[in-house]
Protein backbone atom coordinates (compact mmCIF):
# COMPACT_ATOMS: atom_id res chain seq x y z
CA UNK A 1 0.00 0.00 0.00
CA UNK A 2 2.82 2.39 0.84
CA UNK A 3 4.47 1.70 -2.56
CA UNK A 4 1.14 2.20 -4.35
CA UNK A 5 0.64 5.56 -2.67
CA UNK A 6 4.23 6.59 -3.36
CA UNK A 7 4.10 6.04 -7.16
CA UNK A 8 1.71 8.95 -7.89
CA UNK A 9 3.89 11.24 -5.77
CA UNK A 10 7.07 10.22 -7.64
CA UNK A 11 5.38 10.63 -11.01
CA UNK A 12 4.12 14.11 -10.04
CA UNK A 13 7.62 15.12 -8.92
CA UNK A 14 9.16 13.91 -12.18
CA UNK A 15 6.58 15.79 -14.24
CA UNK A 16 7.23 18.98 -12.24
CA UNK A 17 10.99 18.65 -12.84
CA UNK A 18 10.45 18.16 -16.57
CA UNK A 19 8.17 21.20 -16.67
CA UNK A 20 10.82 23.34 -14.99
CA UNK A 21 13.50 22.10 -17.40
CA UNK A 22 11.26 22.89 -20.39
CA UNK A 23 10.49 26.37 -19.04
CA UNK A 24 14.18 27.05 -18.42
CA UNK A 25 15.05 25.96 -21.97
CA UNK A 26 12.31 28.22 -23.35
CA UNK A 27 13.65 31.10 -21.27
CA UNK A 28 17.15 30.50 -22.65
CA UNK A 29 15.77 30.61 -26.20
CA UNK A 30 13.55 33.65 -25.75
CA UNK A 31 16.16 36.38 -26.39
CA UNK A 32 17.01 34.92 -29.80
CA UNK A 33 13.35 34.37 -30.62
CA UNK A 34 12.56 37.92 -29.52
CA UNK A 35 15.37 39.24 -31.70
CA UNK A 36 14.01 37.37 -34.70
CA UNK A 37 10.58 38.81 -34.02
CA UNK A 38 12.05 42.32 -33.85
CA UNK A 39 13.81 41.76 -37.18
CA UNK A 40 10.56 40.65 -38.75
CA UNK A 41 8.79 43.82 -37.64
CA UNK A 42 11.10 46.59 -39.07
CA UNK A 43 17.94 49.04 -35.69
CA UNK A 44 26.95 47.38 -30.32
CA UNK A 45 26.32 45.05 -28.28
CA UNK A 46 29.09 42.82 -26.92
CA UNK A 47 29.18 40.72 -23.76
CA UNK A 48 30.26 43.72 -21.68
CA UNK A 49 27.01 45.57 -22.42
CA UNK A 50 25.31 47.72 -25.09
CA UNK A 51 27.47 49.50 -27.63
CA UNK A 52 26.50 51.64 -30.65
CA UNK A 53 24.67 50.50 -33.80
CA UNK A 54 24.70 46.74 -33.03
CA UNK A 55 28.44 46.65 -33.62
CA UNK A 56 30.49 49.59 -34.85
CA UNK A 57 31.71 52.21 -32.38
CA UNK A 58 31.27 55.76 -31.12
CA UNK A 59 31.79 58.57 -33.63
CA UNK A 60 34.69 60.90 -32.89
CA UNK A 61 33.27 63.70 -35.04
CA UNK A 62 30.00 64.63 -36.72
CA UNK A 63 29.33 68.40 -36.75
CA UNK A 64 26.64 67.88 -39.42
CA UNK A 65 24.76 65.27 -37.37
CA UNK A 66 21.32 66.17 -36.01
CA UNK A 67 19.16 64.17 -33.61
CA UNK A 68 15.47 64.37 -34.54
CA UNK A 69 12.77 64.57 -31.86
CA UNK A 70 9.02 64.38 -32.48
CA UNK A 71 6.92 65.88 -29.71
CA UNK A 72 10.04 65.90 -27.56
CA UNK A 73 10.54 62.15 -28.03
CA UNK A 74 13.77 60.80 -29.58
CA UNK A 75 12.76 59.47 -32.98
CA UNK A 76 15.32 59.47 -35.79
CA UNK A 77 18.69 60.69 -37.00
CA UNK A 78 19.36 63.33 -39.66
CA UNK A 79 21.90 65.76 -41.07
CA UNK A 80 22.04 69.51 -41.50
CA UNK A 81 22.87 70.38 -45.11
CA UNK A 82 22.47 74.18 -45.02
CA UNK A 83 22.04 76.82 -42.28
CA UNK A 84 18.27 76.28 -42.07
CA UNK A 85 17.75 72.86 -43.70
CA UNK A 86 17.72 69.32 -42.31
CA UNK A 87 17.77 66.17 -44.49
CA UNK A 88 16.13 63.03 -43.09
CA UNK A 89 13.75 60.19 -44.01
CA UNK A 90 10.12 60.78 -44.94
CA UNK A 91 8.92 58.12 -42.50
CA UNK A 92 10.53 60.11 -39.67
CA UNK A 93 8.49 63.31 -40.01
CA UNK A 94 4.88 62.12 -39.86
CA UNK A 95 4.60 62.65 -36.09
CA UNK A 96 4.86 66.43 -36.26
CA UNK A 97 6.24 68.87 -33.65
CA UNK A 98 9.76 68.31 -34.95
CA UNK A 99 12.84 69.59 -33.16
CA UNK A 100 16.56 68.94 -33.56
CA UNK A 101 19.82 68.99 -31.63
CA UNK A 102 22.53 69.86 -34.14
CA UNK A 103 26.29 69.49 -33.92
CA UNK A 104 26.62 67.49 -30.70
CA UNK A 105 27.70 63.86 -30.37
CA UNK A 106 25.56 63.70 -27.20
CA UNK A 107 21.85 63.75 -28.03
CA UNK A 108 21.03 65.08 -24.53
CA UNK A 109 23.23 68.18 -24.40
CA UNK A 110 25.45 70.58 -26.33
CA UNK A 111 25.25 71.82 -29.88
CA UNK A 112 22.32 73.94 -31.03
CA UNK A 113 18.62 73.18 -30.71
CA UNK A 114 16.11 74.31 -33.32
CA UNK A 115 12.52 73.60 -34.28
CA UNK A 116 11.13 72.54 -37.63
CA UNK A 117 8.76 75.02 -39.26
CA UNK A 118 8.22 73.52 -42.71
CA UNK A 119 8.41 69.95 -44.02
CA UNK A 120 8.84 68.94 -47.65
CA UNK A 121 8.66 65.25 -48.56
CA UNK A 122 9.66 63.59 -51.80
CA UNK A 123 6.62 62.17 -53.63
CA UNK A 124 8.14 58.74 -54.32
CA UNK A 125 11.21 58.26 -52.11
CA UNK A 126 11.96 58.07 -48.39
CA UNK A 127 13.34 61.60 -48.19
CA UNK A 128 12.26 64.71 -46.29
CA UNK A 129 13.63 68.22 -45.92
CA UNK A 130 12.79 70.25 -42.81
CA UNK A 131 13.25 74.01 -42.58
CA UNK A 132 14.50 75.24 -39.20
CA UNK A 133 13.22 78.22 -37.26
CA UNK A 134 16.74 79.62 -36.92
CA UNK A 135 20.05 79.57 -38.74
CA UNK A 136 22.56 77.09 -37.32
CA UNK A 137 26.27 77.68 -37.79
CA UNK A 138 28.22 74.43 -38.13
CA UNK A 139 29.91 72.27 -40.78
CA UNK A 140 27.14 71.14 -43.13
CA UNK A 141 27.02 67.73 -44.75
CA UNK A 142 28.35 67.73 -48.30
CA UNK A 143 26.00 65.84 -50.64
CA UNK A 144 27.43 63.35 -53.11
CA UNK A 145 26.76 63.30 -56.84
CA UNK A 146 26.23 60.28 -59.12
CA UNK A 147 29.41 58.20 -59.18
CA UNK A 148 30.41 59.10 -55.61
CA UNK A 149 29.64 55.59 -54.38
CA UNK A 150 30.18 52.19 -56.02
CA UNK A 151 29.50 48.49 -55.43
CA UNK A 152 32.07 46.90 -53.12
CA UNK A 153 32.97 50.20 -51.48
CA UNK A 154 33.17 50.38 -47.68
CA UNK A 155 31.15 53.35 -46.46
CA UNK A 156 30.19 54.74 -43.05
CA UNK A 157 26.72 54.98 -41.51
CA UNK A 158 25.85 57.18 -38.51
CA UNK A 159 23.01 57.46 -36.02
CA UNK A 160 21.71 57.42 -32.45
CA UNK A 161 19.53 54.34 -32.93
CA UNK A 162 19.05 51.11 -31.01
CA UNK A 163 22.23 49.55 -29.64
CA UNK A 164 20.91 45.97 -29.70
CA UNK A 165 17.96 43.88 -30.89
CA UNK A 166 16.03 44.68 -27.75
CA UNK A 167 12.39 44.37 -28.85
CA UNK A 168 11.24 47.86 -27.81
CA UNK A 169 14.02 49.73 -29.60
CA UNK A 170 13.08 53.06 -28.04
CA UNK A 171 14.44 51.63 -24.78
CA UNK A 172 17.98 51.01 -26.06
CA UNK A 173 18.84 54.11 -28.09
CA UNK A 174 22.40 55.37 -27.97
CA UNK A 175 23.07 58.56 -26.04
CA UNK A 176 26.12 59.23 -28.20
CA UNK A 177 26.42 59.32 -31.97
CA UNK A 178 27.56 55.97 -33.36
CA UNK A 179 29.20 54.87 -36.58
CA UNK A 180 29.67 51.58 -38.41
CA UNK A 181 31.28 50.41 -41.62
CA UNK A 182 29.05 48.69 -44.17
CA UNK A 183 29.83 47.41 -47.68
CA UNK A 184 27.78 48.53 -50.68
CA UNK A 185 26.19 45.59 -52.51
CA UNK A 186 24.20 47.40 -55.21
CA UNK A 187 21.03 49.28 -55.99
CA UNK A 188 17.69 48.44 -54.36
CA UNK A 189 14.45 50.13 -53.26
CA UNK A 190 13.69 52.12 -50.11
CA UNK A 191 10.57 52.01 -47.90
CA UNK A 192 8.61 54.03 -50.51
CA UNK A 193 10.01 52.17 -53.53
CA UNK A 194 12.47 54.96 -54.25
CA UNK A 195 16.01 54.45 -55.52
CA UNK A 196 18.24 53.14 -52.73
CA UNK A 197 21.73 51.86 -51.98
CA UNK A 198 21.84 48.45 -50.31
CA UNK A 199 24.75 47.49 -48.08
CA UNK A 200 25.73 44.44 -46.06
CA UNK A 201 26.96 44.46 -42.50
CA UNK A 202 30.61 45.30 -41.99
CA UNK A 203 31.51 45.87 -38.35
CA UNK A 204 27.92 46.85 -37.55
CA UNK A 205 24.39 47.33 -38.85
CA UNK A 206 21.72 49.99 -38.39
CA UNK A 207 18.58 49.71 -36.24
CA UNK A 208 15.49 51.66 -35.17
CA UNK A 209 16.37 55.30 -34.49
CA UNK A 210 19.13 55.31 -37.10
CA UNK A 211 16.47 56.02 -39.74
CA UNK A 212 17.08 59.31 -41.52
CA UNK A 213 20.78 59.24 -40.71
CA UNK A 214 23.54 59.49 -43.30
CA UNK A 215 25.59 57.06 -45.32
CA UNK A 216 28.94 58.71 -46.01
CA UNK A 217 31.32 57.82 -48.84
CA UNK A 218 34.64 59.63 -48.85
CA UNK A 219 33.17 62.30 -46.56
CA UNK A 220 30.14 63.02 -48.76
CA UNK A 221 26.60 62.01 -47.87
CA UNK A 222 25.27 59.55 -50.45
CA UNK A 223 22.32 58.04 -48.60
CA UNK A 224 19.58 58.45 -45.99
CA UNK A 225 18.73 55.45 -43.79
CA UNK A 226 15.40 53.91 -44.78
CA UNK A 227 15.22 50.21 -43.77
CA UNK A 228 17.29 47.54 -42.01
CA UNK A 229 16.86 43.89 -41.08
CA UNK A 230 19.10 44.48 -38.01
CA UNK A 231 21.32 41.55 -39.00
CA UNK A 232 22.85 41.63 -42.46
CA UNK A 233 21.33 44.24 -44.80
CA UNK A 234 20.39 47.90 -44.76
CA UNK A 235 18.91 50.18 -47.46
CA UNK A 236 19.65 53.90 -47.79
CA UNK A 237 17.68 56.18 -50.10
CA UNK A 238 20.15 57.21 -52.79
CA UNK A 239 20.78 60.92 -52.24
CA UNK A 240 22.85 61.16 -55.42
CA UNK A 241 19.75 60.30 -57.49
CA UNK A 242 17.64 63.02 -55.90
CA UNK A 243 20.04 65.96 -55.98
CA UNK A 244 17.79 68.03 -58.25
CA UNK A 245 14.84 67.68 -55.85
CA UNK A 246 16.99 68.59 -52.83
CA UNK A 247 18.37 71.59 -54.70
CA UNK A 248 14.90 72.76 -55.74
CA UNK A 249 13.74 72.79 -52.09
CA UNK A 250 16.80 73.63 -50.01
CA UNK A 251 19.01 75.30 -52.63
CA UNK A 252 22.00 73.00 -52.11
Amino acid sequence: MRITRLLPTLIAALLAALTLQTAAAAEDRSPDEGARAAVATKAHGLQDGPQPIIGGGYAQSGPWAARLFSGGRQTCSSTIIAPTWILTAKHCVSGGALSFRVGSLDQTSGGTTANGTQVSTHPSADLALVRLDRSVSTTYATLGDPGTVSVGQTVQVYGWGATSRCGQEINCQSRYLKVANVVVTGGCRDAYNGSAICARRGDGITAGGDSGGPMMAGGAQVGVASTSDRQTTTAYTNVTQYRSWIRSVAGV
